[in-house]
């Protein structure tokens, strides 16, 4: 999983280029569609590439002509158009509504027939033609901004994302079903007779995670290295993808907190648990929370500001993957970053503390798997 990533990254890009210099382009295929003209005077820009308009004297040959095969529709121009816009369409086929290349094709060569002789060739073209409007984004000075944003500067939070989520889950879940098989197979009363229950419980908390860390240190080091390969191979959109500032190392401290987090939790949940099946199960109810900001995603895009962002911000088990989606889209306030990573360090602590407590009780216990009231009491009496 480490390695995988930026491979298959890289020989996508090594694929697309071969298939690109071993494929000539297709040429592009022409549609013809006719049309009858009730009112008189749309006979210009019948070509509209990749479509070609040909005209029918009357509604009976245009139909004939549909029957036939020689176009693949028409439509016809009512006598009422210039006061109510209407254009009525035939087809053969079932469509919920008219293909958007073949719509467009026929509001421009009604809209240059009918500008025809009345503005300027240049406003006609303006009229036709759609918006292209660029956003610039500016600092307090009033300096071009050095991170734009746009759905560029989101690719890469994103993918990012979706990985730390993956991975925050895999390391976190291997911690479980470790401590359960070890203890199914009374493994762990050997490794017990030889260190302390705080140092079985450091040293896999900080052997996974230096595990994990790797992985994560190697996906964010080869993103800029493959953005800049794809952005020098391909150009065009490509090379308007940003990597937010301090992008690499916000995901490394998020990645570290968050693992932290959720093997504290996993310690916990694998000490009481009596098998890794269990134990996996258990798991589940805290590690779907890393997913949850993902789910939102699409809405995070909509409503950047709303307030629901900054709670999933600071709740410590969502936090990791939300700050991480949040850098694409907005800013993120001082304060905010400050009270997520408060929270966190101060949620680590106290987890930490708890499933030490829970892992001295439990890790030797075996059979049913006790109650939460229980669990309680022993720590207290602990």
């Amino acid at each position: 999983m480490t390695l995988i990533v930026p491979v298959l990254a890289l020989l996508a890009i090594g694929i697309v280029q071969l298939v690109s210099v071993i494929i000539e382009p297709a040429e592009v295929e022409t549609t013809t569609i006719g049309y009858v003209d009730e009112i008189g005077g749309f006979e210009q820009y019948t070509v509209q590439d990749p479509i070609e308009l040909v005209r029918y004297p009357t509604q009976d040959e245009a139909t004939a002509a549909l029957l036939a095969d020689d176009v693949s529709e028409y439509f016809v121009i009512s006598a009422s158009y210039t006061s109510t816009g209407l254009v009525n369409r035939y087809t053969l086929e079932k469509q919920l509504e008219p293909p958007p290349g073949i719509q467009s094709a026929i509001k421009r060569f009604l809209t240059s027939n009918i500008l025809t002789g009345k503005v300027p060739e240049n406003t006609i073209q303006l009229v036709e033609a759609p918006l292209y409007l660029t956003t610039t984004r500016l600092t307090e000075t009033g300096a071009v901004a050095t991170e734009q944003g746009g759905y560029e500067n989101l690719i890469i939070p994103a993918i990012f994302s979706l990985l730390l989520a993956l991975s925050l889950n895999f390391f976190a879940g291997y911690m479980v079903q470790g401590l359960g098989e070890e203890k199914e197979s009374r493994l762990i009363e050997v490794l017990l007779s030889s260190v302390t229950t705080r140092q079985l419980l450091v040293g896999k908390v900080l052997g996974l995670g230096v595990a994990g860390l790797v992985q994560v240190a190697v996906w964010l080091v080869s993103l800029p290295l493959l953005l800049n390969l794809a952005s020098s191979t391909f150009g065009g959109f490509f090379s308007t993808i940003q990597i937010p500032g301090n992008f690499i190392i916000l995901g490394i401290v998020y990645f570290i907190l968050g693992y932290l987090l959720f093997a504290a939790l996993s310690a916990g949940v694998g000490a009481v648990s009596p098998n890794a099946r269990e134990g996996v199960q258990l798991s589940l109810i805290y590690s779907m929370f890393a997913i949850v900001p993902l789910w939102f995603s699409s809405l995070l895009m909509i409503f950047p500001k709303s307030w629901i962002w900054t709670v999933l911000s600071i709740f410590p088990v969502t936090a990791p993957v939300e700050v991480m989606l949040r850098l694409g889209v907005s800013e993120i306030p001082a304060w905010e970053m400050a009270v997520s990573l408060v929270l966190l360090v101060l949620s680590i602590i106290g987890v930490l503390a708890l499933s030490t407590r829970i892992f001295r009780v439990y890790l030797l216990m075996y059979g049913k798997r006790p109650a939460l009231g229980e669990v309680l009491r022993n720590i207290r009496s602990e």
